[in-house]
């Protein structure tokens, strides 16, 4: 079986990261050489990964630092294909495949709605970024888009050609879900016996819209005793916290910055809230729905609808209304019926979305075999 290189600048928390270190234990256990490249080798999931896959760590302090190293490695190495995430990444990755001079397939993959991105870093940050992808994707092999309505945004905001994107929602290792899920949770705050907890996970910045969450808890709490607690970290932890002390809910918010494993937490949620102003395919809310958790979320531009099927599998509510973020919490708490949340999660298997992506980092190697 012929290699493949999977490229980001490094493994610290966060979305692309855990599905990349997934799909690099998933490839290995399928037979498939891996090299797991890396601008810088840090961050938690580092010890998540099996044996077999061969980390390759080129110690630059920025992933644009990493051309050289990347472009020296694929040209020794010679896989059949190099894949990556982050859209710094995947124009280093183009670049690297050009100056290395081998016919190695490039797949970049993007987990964003590009479109959104201002809401996340600023005007000229996203600016930098968009650019960045406007010169990578037509230098790509091939696109791979972790929703449709991330695929939708790629044609209607940056231009890609709908037949080059391939629509692979991201993985779920289910069986490491739910055996982490049963330990005890780790992190500040938590109380196995106290009020019911309603938790969100992600990085405290803007495209998270936690603010409206808080504003949403806040007229929650009028009828229902409850706690709420957002894992992460990130520039708005101040601003979070300045915001919930004007509310009069300081005390019952929890900010217990990262965990390494959150799944302990949502297990023991009695609900799940995303509150995004946009997701690419949301991996918090799906691990959620893995977790058995009953889930509420923004009908917001990416994924969000896809997986949860236009709300058969939780309530979807408007972007930025508190209100009608905090009626579709209570009626979710107020519910005794809740649906089987683990039988979507399932669509999603580790095993199912890894054999997409290597029908399209190896069609010689496997043949398509149907959507997952």
């Amino acid at each position: 079986m012929e290699k493949v290189v999977l490229f980001l600048p490094s493994l610290d928390g966060g979305g692309a990261e855990r599905v990349f270190v997934d799909l690099a234990n998933a490839f290995s256990s399928a037979g498939v050489p891996v090299d797991l490249a890396l601008a810088r080798a840090s961050g938690p999931y580092l010890g998540e990964l099996t044996p077999t896959v061969r980390v390759v760590d080129f110690g630059c302090s920025g992933v644009l630092r990493s051309l050289p190293w990347l472009a020296r490695h694929v040209r020794m190495e010679r896989p059949a294909a190099l894949l990556s995430a982050l859209e710094h990444a995947n124009f280093v990755a183009v670049l690297a495949r050009r100056f290395g001079r081998v016919e190695t397939r490039c797949v970049v993959s993007t987990r964003s709605v590009l479109s959104m991105l201002k809401h996340e870093t600023g005007t000229l940050s996203a600016w930098r970024v968009i650019s960045a992808s406007r010169l990578a994707y037509p230098l790509a092999d091939a696109v791979i888009a972790n929703s449709a309505g991330v695929a939708d945004d790629l044609v209607r905001f940056m231009g890609v050609p709908r037949a080059r994107i391939h629509v692979i929602h991201n993985p779920l290792s289910l069986e490491s879900i739910d055996r982490l899920s049963r330990e005890p949770p780790v992190g500040a705050g938590f109380d196995a016996a106290g009020t019911p907890l309603i938790l969100s996970v992600g990085r405290l910045s803007g495209l998270k819209d936690f603010p409206t969450l808080l504003r949403a808890f806040t007229l929650v709490r009028r009828t229902h005793p409850c706690r709420l607690a957002i894992l992460g970290e990130g520039p708005d932890r101040r601003r979070l916290e300045a915001l919930a002390n004007r509310l009069g809910v300081g005390g019952e918010l929890l900010l217990p910055g990262f965990i390494a494993n959150p799944f302990a937490w949502m297990r023991r949620a009695a609900l799940f809230v995303s509150s995004s102003i946009s997701e690419g395919c949301p991996n918090a809310l799906m691990q959620a729905l893995a977790c058995g958790t009953r889930v509420v979320s923004t009908d917001c531009p990416g994924g969000s609808r896809e997986i949860l099927e236009h709300g058969k599998w939780g309530r979807l509510v408007p972007v930025g209304d508190a209100a009608a973020m905090a009626r579709a919490i209570v009626a979710t708490l107020d519910s005794a019926d809740a649906p089987d949340v683990r039988s979507r999660a399932a669509d999603f298997s580790l095993e199912k979305i890894a054999r997409r992506y290597l029908e399209v980092l190896l069609p010689r190697e496997f043949s398509p075999q149907g959507v997952s």
